[in-house]
């Protein structure tokens, strides 16, 4: 995919040059008044013709050389998006069977074993759990672009209350949502899974006694512009780029797959938007992002 994404890139770069090319014969086609009688043909003119027919084929020959890189992306999307099914599908069955077998062991042998097979079986039980996430991380984030969903109307008011209401032990937590959230075009599953990454987030990489997230948002003609803000770890501005690549995590924790934000980054792409953050260490972070209208 880098390599044809390559290729695609230096064909545009190709074009770009060709078209300063046909910008010059513009140039030079204007000496011609083309509305009173044509200059008679000379060696110049025949040259201009046969420049601007060579590069007419070289675009034609270009464009087809890019629709195959096009179909050899596609081809390459859907085999990868194959794989992670056929992955995701696969494991979770000898997953499952792995976690319960660790449980019956700890369960009925608990008198046997010592502290340190316990504590191998605990680990293998972190790590299946670990496997878990991040296959469940990946079907999800293979999937969520490609699903076609209907746009219709949904309240943001509800989606998030009912986002802030499912989330566990948040007890010490303080929502501040300054206005009303409006009624947007958009689909439950994809701005559900946006919303509950990034409170989830908020919450997970802070700190504080007391966990504070604001959530609020703007508009323009074209986009709805969404802040959402808290008071936690904060992010150095080496890592902002970083976050939003698929299993790049800034912490080690065994029970993230390190993919919650690049499906974020996705599904704003899927709405035709942008996302970026300010942050800073120890203080916290703010994440702005559009949906297009």
């Amino acid at each position: 995919l880098f390599n044809a994404n390559k290729q695609l890139q230096e064909e545009t770069t190709s074009q770009r040059r060709i078209i300063k090319k046909l910008e010059s014969v513009i140039d030079k086609l204007q000496f011609y008044d083309l509305n009173g009688d044509r200059p008679e043909e000379s060696s110049d003119s025949l040259k201009l013709v046969d420049f601007i027919d060579n590069q007419t084929k070289e675009i034609i020959k270009i464009n087809q050389q890019k629709d195959k890189l096009v179909q050899s992306l596609e081809r390459q999307n859907q085999e990868l998006n194959d794989y992670a099914h056929m992955v995701s599908h696969d494991l979770k069955s000898p997953l499952q069977s792995i976690e319960a077998l660790t449980a019956w062991v700890i369960e009925d042998y608990s008198g046997v074993l010592d502290v340190s097979g316990k504590d191998t079986l605990q680990l293998i039980r972190e790590n299946v759990e670990k496997m878990d996430t991040l296959v469940k991380g990946i079907l999800q984030y293979s999937t969520i672009g490609k699903t076609e969903k209907e746009l219709y109307e949904v309240s943001l008011e509800g989606l998030v209350e009912g986002v802030m209401n499912n989330i566990q032990n948040k007890e010490n937590v303080i929502f501040t949502i300054p206005e009303k959230l409006p009624i947007i075009k958009g689909d439950t599953y994809r701005l559900e899974k946006l919303f509950r990454h990034l409170i989830e987030n908020a919450i997970k990489f802070n700190n504080k006694d007391k966990v504070k997230i604001k959530i609020g948002f703007t508009e323009d003609a074209n986009f709805w512009k969404f802040y959402i803000s808290d008071n936690g770890n904060g992010i150095e501005k080496r890592y902002f780029d970083k976050i939003f690549v698929a299993f790049q995590k800034l912490e080690d924790d065994y029970k993230s797959s390190g993919i919650g934000l690049s499906i974020v980054k996705k599904i704003i792409e899927v709405y035709q938007g942008e996302i970026y953050l300010e942050s800073q260490p120890n203080v916290g972070s703010t994440f702005y992002f559009s949906i297009k209208k």
